[in-house]
C-alpha cells in the first residue's frame, strides 16, 4: 500500500510538472506574453527588428559615450584619445567621402537594426550604411595573422542566457560621433581596442545591452556603459532601407551641389 501510494505521488509530481511546462510554452507562443522567445536549440532568440542602443529612458539614440562613464587616461592616453581636425577633408569628415563609419560608430545612430539568429551565427545589419556583422557563436579564438578592420573581428559565445560578443583585430579609427558635436575634436580608438557586449534578453520587448570599451594605450582600465535595445515588430513590414552612401553624397569635401 505505501509503495502504491509513493507511486501515486510520483505521478502526480510527473503530471505537475509537465503541465508547468505545457503553459511555459504556450505562454511563449501567444502574441502578448512577455516570455523570452527561444529558439529550437533553447538559446534566448534574438532575431527580429530592433531600434538602436540607447540608454535606459532616453528618446535618442546613443550616439556619443558619456564622458564621466569612461575609465582615466594612461599617461599620454589623452592626446591619443582626442585627435584634431588636420584640414584633410578626408581626414576631417570621413563620412563625407563614404569612408566607414566604423564599429561601434556604426550602430549608435538613431537606424533600424535586423538580427537573424541561428545556431552557429548571428548577425547583426544596421541600416546605417549597409553595415553588416557576421558574428560565429561557437567561442572561436581570434585570428592573428589577418590585417586590422574598420569594424573587427566579432567571436560570440554564451554564457547562460546570456550573449557575449568580443571583438580585436580593429583598425585605429574613430569611437563615436563626437565630432559632429565639438567640430575641433575626434574620440579616436588605438588598434589596440578590444569590445565586450552583452546582450541579454529581458523580455519580449526588450535586450539589455551592456558594452565595454578595452583600450590599454588609451584608458588605465576597461569601462562599461549600459544601454538598451527595443523590438519593433511593425517594421518587418518594410525592412531594412538600402541606404548607398555614394548615390547621397553630395558634399564631398564640403564642397555641395545638386
Amino acid at each position: 500500500m505505501s509503495r502504491m501510494r509513493i507511486n501515486v505521488a510520483a505521478l502526480l509530481a510527473i503530471i505537475a510538472l509537465a503541465v508547468v511546462a505545457s503553459q511555459l510554452v504556450r505562454a511563449q507562443s501567444q502574441p502578448g506574453s512577455n516570455q523570452i522567445p527561444r529558439a529550437a536549440d533553447g538559446k534566448p532568440d534574438f532575431s527580429g527588428m530592433w531600434d538602436n542602443p540607447k540608454e535606459p529612458g532616453a528618446k535618442g539614440a546613443a550616439t556619443v559615450f558619456n564622458r564621466a562613464k569612461m575609465a582615466p587616461f594612461v599617461p599620454g592616453g589623452e592626446a591619443l584619445f582626442y585627435e584634431p581636425r588636420t584640414g584633410d577633408p578626408r581626414h576631417d569628415e570621413p563620412r563625407a567621402f563614404c569612408m566607414p563609419s566604423g564599429f561601434p560608430s556604426a550602430f549608435l545612430g538613431p537606424y533600424p537594426i535586423q538580427i537573424i539568429q541561428t545556431p552557429q551565427y548571428l548577425v547583426m545589419a544596421t541600416e546605417f550604411m549597409n553595415v553588416t556583422r557576421i558574428i560565429p557563436l561557437d567561442g572561436r579564438p581570434h585570428k592573428t595573422d589577418i590585417e586590422p578592420t574598420f569594424y573587427g573581428e566579432p567571436v560570440g559565445r554564451w554564457e547562460g542566457d546570456t550573449l557575449v560578443i568580443e571583438a580585436k583585430n580593429y583598425k585605429r579609427w574613430s569611437l563615436d560621433d563626437w565630432y559632429y558635436q565639438n567640430p575641433k575634436e575626434y574620440r579616436m580608438h588605438t588598434e589596440a581596442l578590444r569590445t565586450v557586449e552583452r546582450l541579454r534578453r529581458v523580455d519580449r520587448e526588450t535586450i539589455a545591452y551592456e558594452f565595454t570599451v578595452d583600450d590599454p594605450k588609451i584608458f588605465t582600465k576597461p569601462w562599461s556603459v549600459d544601454w538598451v535595445m527595443t523590438r519593433h515588430p511593425e517594421w518587418e513590414k518594410t525592412g531594412l532601407y538600402e541606404m548607398v552612401c555614394n548615390e547621397n553624397n553630395r558634399c564631398e569635401g564640403g564642397n555641395c551641389r545638386q
